[in-house]
């Protein structure tokens, strides 16, 4: 586990809270999505040396900060197999509940595969209701088939 990324993932924290910035800000800055960005400032991604330098330069970060950003990470930021937040762990209830609802459905229009988390998009936004604002989140996953061999 590579905890210098996660050190510094908790430092950009505390500067993106300083600076004001939200994550959509700084994601136009460098021309990547919120998502994408964050998961990245919080190590779960590499960047491209010259998208660290962006990021340093929005946040005062230093050079060896900068190269820390373009390392390759060890992925999965939860320090424990059942998550202990209530907002993580509502997402591990929705794998629990209904993960063999997916699974049968997208197999049932895609066939006998995955869907990639590695050629993988998500979107996240707040979508207004008179019940309370809701989270909308579009994920989008490449359908990798399994072959036959």
């Amino acid at each position: 586990m590579n905890d210098e990324k996660t050190v510094l993932g908790q430092k950009i924290l505390k500067l993106k809270a300083k600076s004001g910035l939200t994550w959509r800000e700084i994601a136009d800055k460098i021309g990547y999505s919120p998502v994408w960005t964050c998961a990245a400032c919080l190590g779960q991604m590499s960047m491209l040396p010259e998208t660290a330098q962006k990021i340093a330069d929005i946040l005062g970060l230093t050079a060896d900060e900068a190269d820390t950003l373009t390392a390759i990470p060890y992925r999965g930021s939860l320090p424990t197999a059942v998550p202990t937040d209530p907002l993580i762990y509502r997402f591990y209830e929705l794998v629990s509940v209904y993960g063999t609802t997916w699974k049968e459905m997208i197999q049932e229009e895609f066939g006998d595969g995955i869907m990639s988390a590695i050629d993988f998009d998500m979107t996240l936004e707040r979508q207004p209701d008179q019940k309370g604002d809701r989270v909308r989140m579009m994920l989008s996953g490449k359908f990798l088939p399994y072959k036959r061999y």
